[in-house]
């Protein structure tokens, strides 16, 4: 799911980036346990959403092999960090929704407007 790793790989390349500053400076366990706190359902419309951008053939009839460079690498990381997050926030929503007012179903997002 979450690879520590990448963080300590070539930490000099953004050294203005509060942002990979403050990952480094947490254990391990912490990044983790926030990356097994995603849902399936959400974990799955990642996965088919950058699998969607890459183009990525179905493994058992073909071999893909994708090329990137650093900075479409980037930003293709970006996007699915800010889809995961706005389907935390749906996702919540959601169970919100059901709480207060039972299972809607209907999909429409009148029950709550933020």
């Amino acid at each position: 799911m979450f690879n520590p790793e990448f963080l300590t790989s070539e930490s000099g390349a953004m050294p203005g980036n509060s942002l990979i500053h403050y990952l480094q400076e947490q254990s391990p366990d912490v990044l983790q346990r926030v990356a097994r706190s995603a849902s399936g359902d959400i974990q799955d419309i990642i996965r088919h959403n950058v699998q969607g951008m890459l183009g990525i053939l179905p493994n058992d009839q073909f071999e893909t092999k994708v090329t990137a460079s650093r900075d479409n690498l980037a930003g293709l990381l970006a996007s699915a960090m800010m889809t995961g997050y706005f389907l935390r926030q749906m996702e919540q929503r959601m169970e919100l929704e059901k709480t207060l007012f039972g299972d809607v179903g209907s999909g429409t997002g009148d029950a709550l407007d933020f």
